[in-house]
């Protein structure tokens, strides 16, 4: 069986979605395989923007320039 792509936006989607459902912080960022510190940012990013903002559709840090080698 082939493995499934999903794309970072899908994850913290569906880590979204866990958390509006009412299930526990903890064991959403268990099941995703993220620290609670984590979770409560991309959670807290959502609150603050929605969908569209960073750390939900977004990377969480995003580098001003790639280094050049």
């Amino acid at each position: 069986m082939p493995w499934k792509e999903c794309s970072v936006m899908d994850e913290r989607l569906r880590f979204v979605a866990r958390l509006l459902d009412g299930e526990a912080m903890s064991e959403v960022c268990r099941g995703f395989g993220i620290s609670r510190k984590t979770g409560y940012k991309i959670f807290e990013r959502y609150k603050e923007h929605g969908l569209e903002g960073p750390g939900v559709s977004g990377s969480l840090c995003m580098p001003s320039r790639a280094p050049s080698f």
